[in-house]
C-alpha cells in the first residue's frame, strides 16, 4: 500500500539491476563481449570461477563490459525511480554485479545517490544484500525493488515491496511477508517470441540440400527424399543455433542499429539465460539428425558451423571475406545434400552456386550500407564504408553474371546432355538468371532491399515470376 502522504516520504528505495532496472544480464552480456573482442580470455573463465562468483565478475569486468549507453531499461521503472528522485527519496542500486560495471550504470542512469555491489570478495546478493541493506538503514528501513528469487530474503528485511515481471507464485510468497506496494509489468516472453529469434524465415535456404537430387532427376525417389528431408531440418536448426550465437555476440552492435534494435534479444524481449538453453538443445537435436543419416552429413555440418563461429567472431569484419565465407556457407548445404542422397556433387554446380551466392552476400552489405545513411554519422557497416558501395556493386554484378556465364557453358556440356533431353532450353533459365541478378541489384542500389536479398525475393511479385519463368524452361529441358 502506498505511503499516505508521498511527498514526505524519505525512506530511501534499494534497486536491483539484472532483470529489474536493465532488461537484460550483464553477466551474459559481459562474457560475450569478451568472446567477441578477446576470445582466448575464455580459456580464463573457469579458472576464475574457482575463485568464487565475486573474484569471477571482478575478473570479467576488468577485462570485458558490455557499452552501459545500449543496455535495455525498464522504462517504466526508470520513469518511477526519476519521479521518486523528485520527491527527494535517496536511491540505492544494490546488484550482484561487479563494482565497476554497476557504477558505470549508475552515472549513465543518474539517479543514484549510493552504489553497493560485489566488491571482487563478496558477491553482493540474497543474504549478503539483506545483511548490507540492513546494515546501512536498519530493518524495515528501506523499500526494495527486485525482480527473481533471489530478492526474496532482502524483501523479508523491507518495509514495503516492489516487483518486476515476477511469477504468480513469487508475487503471492512476497506478499506474505512484506506489503507489496506495486507490480511492473513487462510483456511476457511467449514462445513465438523464441521462435521469431531462430528466425524461421531463413529456413528457406536449407532447400538447397535438395539441389543435387534436383539436379540428378531424383527427387520423387521416396528414400533419397526423405533422407534429404532430414539433411533440410539438420541444417535448418544448426543455422537456427548459429543465429542465436551471432545475436549475442552482436548484441551491442544490433542496439545501434534503428531496425535490429528490435529483435528479441537486443530489446531485451527474450531472457539471455534460456537463450542460452535453447540454443545448444538446437543443435544438439541438429548434430543428432545429421548423424542418423551419415558421419560425412555430420561432418558438413560441423564445417559449416565453425565456419559460422569464426564468421560471427572475427569474418564478419573483414571486407570481402565474409561476403566468401557466406557464399561458402550456401554451397555447403548442396555438399551436405549430395552426402545425404549419396550423389556426387557436380563442380559446375558448385562454382556455380559460390559466383551467385556471392552477389547476393554482397547485395546484403550493399543494402546495409545505403541503410546506414539514413542514420547520423558515417556510413560504416562491419568493414564496409559509404565509399565502397561502387566497388560492391561491381564485384556483386560481375559474380552473378558469372554464375550465368557458368550455367550457360553448362548447356554445351555432356552432363547436361546426359541429364536433359533439350538442353538448350537451358538457355531460357540463364536469361531468368540475367534478368534476376541485374533486377535485385537495382532494387538495392534503390533502397527497396533492407537486409537479406533471399528473403526480399520470397515476398517480391517479380523474383517469384522470374523463379517461376525458370522452371518452367527446366520443366521443357527434361
Amino acid at each position: 500500500m502506498p505511503p499516505e502522504h508521498p511527498a514526505l516520504d524519505r525512506v530511501p528505495i534499494a534497486v536491483d539491476l539484472d532483470g529489474t532496472l536493465l532488461r537484460t544480464d550483464s553477466l551474459i552480456e559481459s562474457i560475450f563481449v569478451m568472446a567477441r573482442t578477446k576470445p582466448l580470455s575464455l580459456f580464463r573463465l573457469p579458472v576464475w570461477w574457482v575463485g568464487g562468483a565475486a573474484g569471477f565478475k571482478r575478473h570479467l569486468a576488468a577485462t570485458a563490459m558490455p557499452d552501459v549507453h545500449l543496455l535495455p531499461h525498464h522504462d517504466e521503472l526508470l520513469a518511477f525511480l526519476d519521479e521518486q528522485k523528485n520527491i527527494g527519496r535517496p536511491l540505492i542500486l544494490a546488484t550482484a554485479a561487479d563494482e565497476k560495471l554497476a557504477r558505470e550504470v549508475g552515472r549513465d542512469v543518474g539517479l543514484f545517490d549510493e552504489i553497493l555491489a560485489s566488491d571482487g570478495h563478496t558477491a553482493l546478493r540474497g543474504k549478503h544484500k539483506r545483511d548490507r541493506l540492513v546494515a546501512e538503514w536498519g530493518l524495515k528501513g528501506f523499500d526494495y525493488i527486485g525482480s527473481g528469487v533471489r530478492d526474496y530474503p532482502v524483501w523479508c528485511a523491507a518495509r514495503r515491496a516492489l516487483l518486476v515481471s515476477p511469477s504468480r507464485h513469487l508475487e503471492h510468497k512476497v506478499a506474505k511477508v512484506t506489503p507489496v506496494e506495486r507490480v511492473f509489468r513487462e510483456p511476457e516472453a511467449r514462445w513465438r517470441d523464441y521462435l521469431h529469434a531462430l528466425r524461421p524465415h531463413h529456413w528457406v535456404k536449407s532447400f538447397l540440400v535438395f539441389m543435387p537430387l534436383a539436379m540428378a532427376h531424383r527427387l520423387f525417389e521416396a528414400e533419397l527424399s526423405l533422407r534429404a528431408s532430414l539433411a533440410f531440418v539438420a541444417f535448418s536448426l544448426c543455422a537456427s543455433g548459429q543465429y542465436l550465437l551471432n545475436d549475442l555476440l552482436d548484441l551491442p552492435a544490433d542496439r545501434r542499429d534503428p531496425r535490429k534494435r528490435e529483435r528479441r534479444l537486443a530489446s531485451g524481449r527474450i531472457k539471455l539465460a534460456y537463450t542460452l538453453l535453447l540454443m545448444p538443445l538446437i543443435l544438439i537435436a541438429a548434430f543428432a539428425i545429421a548423424l542418423h543419416l551419415s558421419i560425412g552429413v555430420a561432418g558438413v555440418l560441423a564445417l559449416y558451423l565453425l565456419l559460422m563461429i569464426a564468421y560471427s567472431m572475427k569474418l564478419k569484419d573483414i571486407p570481402i571475406v565474409d561476403a566468401l565465407v557466406l557464399a561458402g556457407g550456401y554451397a555447403l548445404r548442396v555438399a551436405a545434400g549430395a552426402v545425404a542422397v549419396n550423389i556426387g556433387v557436380s563442380p559446375w554446380l558448385l562454382t556455380f552456386c559460390v559466383f551467385l551466392f556471392f552477389s547476393l552476400a554482397l547485395i546484403k552489405r550493399y543494402a546495409e550500407l545505403v541503410a546506414k545513411e539514413s542514420t547520423p554519422g558515417p556510413a560504416h557497416v562491419r568493414g564496409y564504408f559509404g565509399g565502397d558501395k561502387v566497388v560492391l556493386v561491381a564485384q556483386g554484378i560481375a559474380s552473378g553474371y558469372l554464375a550465368v556465364l557458368v550455367l550457360a557453358l553448362y548447356t554445351n556440356t555432356e552432363i547436361s546432355r546426359h541429364f536433359y533431353a533439350r538442353p538448350d532450353f537451358i538457355w531460357g533459365i540463364c536469361l531468368a538468371l540475367l534478368y534476376w541478378v541485374s533486377y535485385l541489384w537495382m532494387m538495392a542500389t534503390r533502397g527497396r532491399i533492407h537486409d537479406d536479398p533471399v528473403i526480399f525475393a520470397l515476398s517480391d511479385r517479380m523474383s517469384l515470376c522470374t523463379i517461376g519463368f525458370a522452371a518452367l524452361f527446366s520443366l521443357l529441358a527434361l
